[in-house]
């Protein structure tokens, strides 16, 4: 039998609520060749059987204890066999329910396909995020950022050629594999503007921000060779300068041929007051 094209992985631990949301925005789906799997950390709120009454609508599902989200995925990602996977956890849920029949139509050579996350506030409010939106992804897009992981469709093969995800990470691994895999390697990336799912903003992930940098910290120390960060570091500070109130004027200016002159000029007058000018003109 045809592997399904698209898998779907739900982990989830006594979250009957945001389970029930996330399995039915799936079941609504108009596009149907797609796996669902669900992993179940052993709840005890009423999950487990919510499952067992959708088991014939469902490739594979297990309720047992696991070692943290990362595991959970890691038997998920175990289980699939569609081309594409997209994580959906629970309480987050697919926008609508064509969803997968879009991205069905687009799904073709890319590694990874990634669209818009609607991100659902503690307050009830929602914002858009569209992650890097189709600008180039490099190292530093993860120095700096990420990309939505319940709006990403990754291809299988990727977690056989660069490993599942790491276990020994609380809240970053996702995050870990992209870097790798895009930042690091040569995998081939594009954006869809579609909506693809809302994203409870009241997990882990979104409540400590401390363990995020220590844990994003140790990751680049170890992955990224020091020279090529050490780059990074001075680009994010350059970019911050331009993008500076002092910046933005004085780029504004930079295009008014006047303004140019008497900026070349005060610019001379200023390394000449600090005896440099001799020394700097020589470098450029």
């Amino acid at each position: 039998m045809k592997n399904k094209d698209i898998t779907i992985i739900t982990i989830n631990y006594n979250n009957l609520l945001g389970l029930k949301k996330t399995m039915q925005s799936v079941f609504d789906q108009t596009y149907k060749d797609v796996e669902y799997v669900i992993i179940d950390g052993g709840s005890t709120d009423g999950s487990k059987e919510y499952i067992l009454d959708n088991a014939e609508k469902l490739a594979y599902w297990v309720s047992e204890p696991d070692n943290g989200i990362y595991n959970a995925m890691n038997k998920g990602i175990a289980k699939a066999t569609g081309e594409y996977l997209l994580f959906l956890n629970s309480g987050d849920f697919l926008c609508d329910n064509y969803v997968l029949s879009k991205f069905s139509l687009e799904l073709k050579d890319a590694d990874i396909y990634y669209g818009n996350l609607i991100k659902v506030r503690q307050n009830g409010s929602f914002l858009k995020s569209k992650g890097p939106d189709a600008e180039k992804i490099t190292i530093l897009t993860f120095i700096t950022g990420s990309l939505n992981h319940p709006s990403s469709f990754i291809k299988r093969n990727l977690f056989e050629k660069y490993g599942f995800y790491d276990e020994s990470l609380k809240i970053v691994s996702d995050w870990k594999f992209f870097l790798i895999v895009l930042g690091m390697n040569n995998s081939v990336i594009k954006y869809l503007n579609i909506d693809v799912s809302f994203f409870d903003m009241t997990g882990i992930s979104n409540s400590n921000f401390d363990l995020i940098n220590i844990e994003r910290k140790k990751v680049l120390l170890e992955k990224v060779p020091k020279p090529i960060l050490s780059d990074c570091f001075k680009l994010i500070e350059i970019q911050n300068k331009y993008n500076s109130s002092r910046g933005k004027m004085f780029l504004k200016l930079e295009t008014h041929f006047f303004a140019r002159k008497i900026n070349n000029v005060m610019f001379k007058v200023i390394l000449k007051a600090y005896g440099i000018y001799e020394r700097f003109n020589k470098n450029i």
